[in-house]
């Protein structure tokens, strides 16, 4: 990621760490505030899902992850385990926005796989068609749903939860539960899910 063979050698001497195969770099729910760059080696990532472990993506020398959490604070969603052998330099917040200032293409870089994934993931999407999304948000929705005393059900669940639990990602999770939105069969009040007929919603699993 650096130019400078100087600052090169000083980022690897100070935060390259290695994993055996087999070995867990990062769990579902660390905190997240590193960023690992991989320098040898490969990576499976993946999350717990309704069905047992899905996995996300493999990466190898080049690639880097947990940039979710050194970005924006928030804990980590997937699990990374290393494949095989493998190196990786381990970078705070401080640490990459430093080097990003000193050498801007390691950002302009970054900011090329993000999109890049950004797009897959539109890909994917595409491939799958709202009703592949819609299936296990409505059963896990129906599942979760308990009768309020106002009427209607109350769901509580957080939309990483529902993305865990129906086996999306969160961005896949977000698209369904908007759909369902649009259809008005779910509401959102107070970051509380509501649904006023489980009939309704129950309707979205049959065929248009």
């Amino acid at each position: 990621m650096v130019r400078n063979d100087d600052t090169d050698v000083r980022v690897r001497g100070s935060y390259q760490r290695a994993f055996q195969a087999g070995e867990t770099v990062l769990d579902e729910g660390d905190s997240g505030d590193k960023l690992y760059v991989i320098q040898s080696g490969e990576i499976e990532l993946s999350r717990t899902a309704q069905g047992g472990k899905r996995v996300v993506a493999r990466l190898g020398a080049g690639d880097f992850f947990g940039e979710l959490g050194v970005v924006l604070g928030k804990p980590c969603t997937n699990r990374a385990v290393a494949v095989c052998n493998t190196r990786v330099l381990e970078l705070d917040r401080e640490t990459l926005e430093a080097m990003c200032l000193g050498e801007p293409e390691i950002a302009i870089r970054m900011i090329r796989v993000l999109v890049s994934r950004l797009i897959e993931a539109e890909r994917r999407l595409a491939v799958l068609g709202v009703d592949d999304l819609l299936r296990p948000m409505v059963r896990d929705l129906i599942r979760k749903a308990e009768p309020h005393a106002e009427g209607g059900y109350r769901i509580e669940s957080t939309l990483r939860e529902l993305a865990d639990d129906c086996g999306l990602s969160m961005f896949e999770a977000h698209r369904a539960l908007h759909q369902l939105f649009d259809s008005k069969v779910i509401r959102l009040v107070d970051d509380c899910l509501y649904a006023k007929d489980l009939d309704a919603l129950s309707a979205c699993l049959e065929p248009a």
